[in-house]
């Protein structure tokens, strides 16, 4: 028993400083933000008033809000169908017998150790100054014109500097879920006459739901909360085209002075967030292998 409740001091002492810095900047936050997004703070004064679930019944009939929704919504279908997809594209070449694979993996992996603020700025000169000339020199038209000047071509170039930075992490993560396929599996399959292609959808993807579905948790979440391009490449702009959900809190609570209402927009994102994560984890468990 002294044995016992020694371990037990051990653990809770080790465990300490973890829960306090949790409860300090994680738990205590949330709470504090749940406070504030039930009243009209401006986020200077030191007074508020309490208006009760206000924010959120104005959020629905926010236009420029339901407007910011449909776009993240838009980009974050895009950009996760295009990151899995080339991700898993290159996890399996990568992963194939290729001479300087090393190489290549080091060469596609890179852009991930840049930060979206960086990637956004590089991409915003490339589309600003180089494509253009580069269209005027060979008479494409289209090509000669600044892509984030157009509301509606600018989502497109966001998506690509977002889809070149963020193709890594996943196609590291499918490429550690191939390696866990059993080989035994293809040679019995390929004995028996099975093609790639059927050996991919029967053996290769059952085992890969694990981390399919832990990518799409990271990719919902990524593309739900886009900030640092948008900031970096389009301000929002052309006019309020390019204005995802994380931008126009961003815009209320510390440029309009709203920011009751930013955190009441905040803690609905993170609903919307947990929710569809929720679901969708719940869906993929049921797929994976020995799960049916």
């Amino acid at each position: 028993m002294a044995l016992g409740s020694k371990k037990l001091r051990v653990y809770v002492w080790f465990t300490l400083p973890a829960l306090l810095l949790y409860i300090g900047f994680f738990f205590y936050p949330a709470l504090m933000g749940l406070n504030y997004s039930l009243t009209n703070w401006d986020g200077m004064a030191r007074t508020y008033r309490y208006i009760g679930l206000s924010n959120y019944a104005a959020i629905f009939k926010d236009e420029r809000f339901l407007h910011a929704l449909g776009f993240t919504f838009k980009y974050t279908l895009i950009v996760v169908v295009a990151k899995l997809a080339i991700a898993l594209g290159l996890a399996l070449l990568l992963t194939s017998r290729m001479r300087f694979r090393s190489f290549f993996r080091s060469i596609y992996f890179f852009p991930a150790v840049l930060s979206l603020i960086t990637i956004g700025l590089i991409f915003n000169e490339i589309f600003f100054t180089i494509l253009p000339v580069i269209g005027e020199a060979l008479g494409i038209e289209p090509l000669s014109r600044n892509i984030l000047g157009n509301k509606d071509t600018a989502l497109y170039g966001i998506l690509i500097a977002n889809i070149w930075h963020g193709v890594a992490v996943p196609m590291v993560i499918f490429m550690a879920g191939l390696s866990s396929v059993p080989k035994d599996l293809h040679e019995a399959a390929t004995i028996d006459g099975a093609g790639k292609r059927q050996r991919f959808f029967s053996i290769t993807l059952p085992f890969l739901i694990p981390m399919l579905n832990v990518n799409l948790v990271l990719l919902i979440k990524g593309g739900l909360t886009v900030f640092d391009s948008i900031v970096a490449m389009t301000d929002g702009g052309p006019g309020t085209s390019t204005e995802s959900i994380g931008f126009l809190i961003y815009r209320h609570g510390m440029l309009e002075n709203k920011f009751g209402y930013a955190t009441a927009e905040s803690i609905f994102v993170f609903a919307m967030i947990a929710i569809i994560s929720y679901v969708q984890m719940k869906w993929l468990n049921k797929q994976e292998v020995g799960q049916q």
